[in-house]
């Protein structure tokens, strides 16, 4: 399904990455999966071997890169969809603890499917992060929040931050244009403090990454229920 290993190890060394041929396998694998899932459940508009390979893998392992995130850290991916960041970032590193949050169970079901046939440990939680977050085992229980999405800062604040232990961090991979100065309020009102942002490229496209710190406990009210945040954001 991929290109060759040679191509993909050259791809990887490009963005001062390694990768081994057990990763490579597994990167197969799941672009595989990915594909043969893709034709009944809709999971990405990617499905070219080279822009998974750019635009999922290494774009989700280059979170690792520019967010430092340290080996044996707890992640959990908020609306991962078809598993990114978290699971090309499992790959990477199986040190990682990574839990997988999605509110359709057909993309749960894709991702336990998955992570059986890549032999790789995840847990995982079908529900609304806004309902999940609000339970005592997942509530600040966690090293890192992560989110690929495209929904505002303001937004994917309130969904991430209430599962972040304090001195934890949110890690927000964002498009490059979106100015996140609007949500700075938001964000220190759940805790948290943008500590920096660090744009970057892949294979043409421009990329944000935004490191939010939890400096305090998010307030007991946040998040707010779902007709709430669909009424007004914060």
């Amino acid at each position: 399904m991929l290109p060759d290993f040679d191509y993909c190890r050259n791809a990887f060394t490009k963005y001062e990455l390694d990768l081994t041929e057990e990763m490579y396998r597994k990167y197969d694998i799941y672009a595989e999966c990915l594909v043969e899932y893709n034709r009944n459940v809709n999971l990405t508009a990617i499905t070219d071997p080279v822009e998974i390979l750019y635009k999922h893998f290494i774009d989700s392992v280059l979170m690792l890169k520019y967010a430092e995130i340290k080996p044996d850290s707890s992640v959990i991916d908020v609306g991962t969809g078809a598993g990114f960041p978290s699971v090309p970032a499992k790959i990477y590193d199986d040190s990682l603890k990574i839990t997988l949050l999605d509110s359709l169970n057909k993309r749960i079901s894709f991702l336990q499917q998955l992570c059986e046939k890549l032999q790789i440990d995840a847990a995982f939680i079908h529900g609304r992060a806004e309902d999940i977050a609000k339970l005592p085992e997942y509530r600040e229980k966690f090293d890192i929040s992560c989110a690929r999405a495209v929904a505002n800062m303001s937004l994917l604040s309130e969904y991430c931050l209430p599962f972040v232990g304090v001195g934890g961090r949110f890690i927000a991979l964002k498009g490059p244009n979106e100015d996140i100065s609007s949500g700075l309020n938001v964000v220190n009102i759940l805790g948290g403090d943008v500590s920096r942002e660090t744009n970057y490229d892949v294979e043409g496209d421009s990329r944000k990454i935004v490191i939010v710190n939890k400096i305090s406990q998010t307030p007991p009210k946040y998040p707010r229920n779902s007709a709430q945040i669909k009424k007004k954001s914060l």
